[in-house]
């Protein structure tokens, strides 16, 4: 058989915070045809704002609506909080709070992180990881120069050495040794000598040691992308930056 075509996203599964949406397709087959490989579903990660601060986290809520309800077959209430200590990440695992057991209310609904500070969602029982084009589980990832799904080989690896001389009349300035051009991904300058390396934005203000001032390691913005710079006390230095610039 073969696929028809997708049909439209579907709204999203939560108001703000982590979301999915889903997209179906049908199989077009006589009956002496093999059906379709593949999935007919597909599901993609929502651009969804933050929840307001004191928001009820999404897993917390659902373990919530269980409180003060009877469970294991008995009178007794407890109130419910997320238990993250079970194998299958993607069940409504809650621990009955005050106490020492945690009881498993089905699946979690979709959209729900598979774990705390885990960039995966659960959809339909199974944990799965966002690929770089949005869609769950498609697996893509971006290649060298960020871009995702455009194969390998469409960007330029540039790597230089500098090397200069100290000038004969002892005064030591500002020499140009390179320029980052727009677009660049996976920057790395490193340096270790009596020098500093200094950075210059394309306005000519200085972003980092200029004007004969040095400034302290750690994370600076420039060109769109974030820069961090570091320093030992051996004279190692590097700037670093996903890009891209």
């Amino acid at each position: 058989g073969t696929w028809g075509s997708w049909g439209p996203w579907s709204s999203c599964s939560n108001s703000c915070g982590d979301g999915v949406a889903l997209r179906s397709r049908r199989c077009l087959r006589s009956g002496e045809e093999q059906p379709c490989s593949g999935d007919p579903r597909q599901y993609r990660l929502c651009q969804l704002q933050g929840c307001p601060s004191g928001s009820v986290p999404f897993r917390a809520m659902q373990c919530s609506l269980y409180d003060n309800r009877p469970v294991l077959g008995t009178s007794a209430r407890y109130r419910w909080v997320p238990f993250h200590g079970a194998p299958n990440l993607c069940d409504l695992n809650c621990l009955a709070e005050g106490h020492n057991f945690y009881y498993s209310f089905g699946r979690v609904l979709d959209g729900t992180r598979c774990g705390p500070g885990s960039p995966d969602l659960c959809v339909g029982g199974r944990c799965l990881s966002v690929g770089c084009d949005g869609i769950l589980g498609s697996g893509a990832r971006p290649d060298a120069c960020g871009h995702c799904g455009s194969g390998h080989g469409s960007c330029v690896l540039v790597h230089r050495l500098f090397q200069g001389t100290d000038p004969s009349s002892g005064y030591l300035g500002y020499v140009n040794v390179t320029k980052i051009p727009a677009g660049a991904t996976h920057i790395k300058v490193t340096d270790k000598s009596r020098n500093y390396l200094a950075l210059m934005a394309s306005d000519g203000r200085y972003v980092l040691n200029g004007d004969w001032a040095i400034a302290w390691p750690g994370p600076y913005e420039a060109a769109g992308t974030l820069l961090t710079y570091s320093r030992a006390p051996d004279g190692t230095e590097s700037l670093e930056a996903p890009g891209p610039t």
